[in-house]
């Protein structure tokens, strides 16, 4: 069986107990756009072990400036474009790809499915509903708001409880473009809130 290069190099920054975490970890990644296309190659470069990624979309060229996808993806369902991706740096990955749309009549059963989730869905009242069901499950999720432009405020990172809420919470995508920049720092934050619920938030890299 070939060797996996990604998992032998990490194996020179985390402990053995650090990787057993990660590998064991599973996260759910609802929106596989700006935010949840980039969360997901870092948190598949981090050693997450499991990922369900949920998104109805297809990739369009104006998705090309920030999102992390291929001009010969153009067309195809952006969850099995970001698998393809995802196995290709990791091809011992668990996957679990959804091409649907997140609402009122599947969300609580796509919620159960994993005690840790990221919000990166584009809608106000989608990003609102998730966490709050997710919350309510007494799940722990990661949420953006604030991203777009360029300048602009610093990025943050608020944790309250089971909640963590990362931006500059005063950009709107409605008033400025969406572009790479920004849009990575937020999903680079929200990687490392993820990081903290599952290593805790004590533990370093070795």
């Amino acid at each position: 069986m070939p060797e996996n290069h990604l998992l032998a190099g990490l194996a020179t920054h985390f402990r053995p107990d650090q990787l057993a975490r990660l590998a064991n970890a599973r996260v759910g990644i609802a929106g596989a756009g700006g935010l949840g296309s980039n969360l997901a190659i870092m948190l598949c470069r981090c050693g997450i072990g499991g990922l369900i990624l949920v998104d109805h979309d297809n990739v369009e060229p104006s998705n090309l400036n920030r999102q992390h996808f291929l001009p010969g993806q153009l067309g195809m369902p952006k969850v099995e474009a970001l698998a393809e991706n995802l196995l290709a740096l990791n091809p011992d990955l668990e996957l679990d790809i959804r091409n649907m749309r997140l609402d009122a009549d599947n969300i609580d059963s796509c919620i159960r499915d994993c005690n840790l989730w990221a919000e990166a869905l584009d809608g106000a009242e989608d990003k609102t509903m998730l966490v709050e069901k997710a919350l309510l499950a007494s799940c722990q999720i990661v949420s953006a708001s604030g991203l777009c432009g360029y300048g602009g405020p610093p990025m943050q990172k608020r944790r309250m409880g089971n909640l963590v809420l990362v931006g500059d919470f005063t950009t709107s995508c409605q008033i400025a473009p969406p572009l790479a920049p920004r849009v990575t720092q937020a999903a680079a934050l929200m990687a490392d809130a993820i990081l903290e619920f599952v290593l805790g938030e004590e533990e370093k890299p070795a």
